[in-house]
């Protein structure tokens, strides 16, 4: 199936513009400005922004917060995450041991991760 996104403001990783996508199969075939393919599907995304996938800057996963931790791992909060259009998360470092250094901390998160 293919799909056209007209008139969107594109959001790419180096500008922002007015612009048009192609998805054949699920996959962006073209990126460009007054695309005429044919589609199945077109979408008119005029005033509308269009962005790559969503990105949450504040989880949580696996956060020792006291006594109680956080529900989800990186497994499982990534894939609920995917599952809602999120493709970018961010997570919140828990603290570490008293007096340990950030590098500590952000060891032990891949280490999770």
């Amino acid at each position: 199936m293919r799909t056209l996104i007209k008139n969107g403001t594109l959001c790419s990783a180096g500008q922002i513009y007015k612009g048009d996508i192609l998805i054949e199969e699920g996959v962006i075939s073209k990126i460009g400005t007054s695309l005429s393919d044919e589609a199945e599907m077109v979408i008119d995304a005029q005033n509308k922004y269009v962005l790559p996938g969503g990105v949450d800057v504040h989880t949580h996963f696996d956060l020792q917060a006291g006594a109680s931790r956080a529900v989800d791992d990186f497994y499982d909060g990534s894939v609920a995450a995917i599952c809602g259009g999120t493709t970018t998360i961010v997570d919140h470092l828990a603290f570490g041991p008293k007096g340990c250094s950030l590098k500590y901390q952000i060891d032990e998160y891949h280490k999770l991760a």
